[in-house]
């Protein structure tokens, strides 16, 4: 199950990848905020009618949540409209390293200090070494 689950990861990534240009290009058509909105709308349908058939919580346990763990629908608009804006400019590559490189660098935070319910893992040489590649990688690839 382990491998399958790096493979379904990498299969999101290549499909983030699709969808940023995707959309890089729609902002320039139908403007950033439509097309994040747009995003958005086609997706809660979709969702909407998955949820219907094959829903096995309860959405209405949503109020019950601890109020910080609501933010993903924030952060998820902020992420998108970030690639809608930034494809356009520096292309689908600089803006897809950066996103990941951002997302390293804030998992090693979130792991290291424990932060929203994670497991602990601690920074060390290695990860440091990965963080610093990445970024280096980022300043080759202009």
């Amino acid at each position: 199950m382990r491998y399958f689950s790096y493979i379904f990861a990498l299969l999101a990534g290549a499909a983030l990848s699709f969808e940023g240009a995707i959309y890089g290009e729609l902002g320039e058509t139908v403007g950033e905020l439509e097309t994040t909105f747009y995003n958005f709308a086609v997706g809660s349908l979709i969702m909407g009618i998955l949820w219907v058939f094959f829903g096995k919580g309860k959405l209405s346990y949503t109020v019950e949540a601890p109020k910080w763990t609501l933010l993903g629908g924030v952060l998820g608009i902020a992420y998108l409209l970030a690639i809608v804006i930034s494809v356009p400019f520096v292309g689908v590559g600089i803006t897809m390293v950066s996103v990941i490189i951002g997302q390293m660098l804030m998992s090693l935070v979130i792991e290291h200090f424990g932060w929203l319910g994670s497991k602990t893992a601690k920074i060390n040489k290695q990860k440091v070494f990965a963080a610093i590649s990445m970024i280096i990688a980022l300043i080759l690839i202009k």
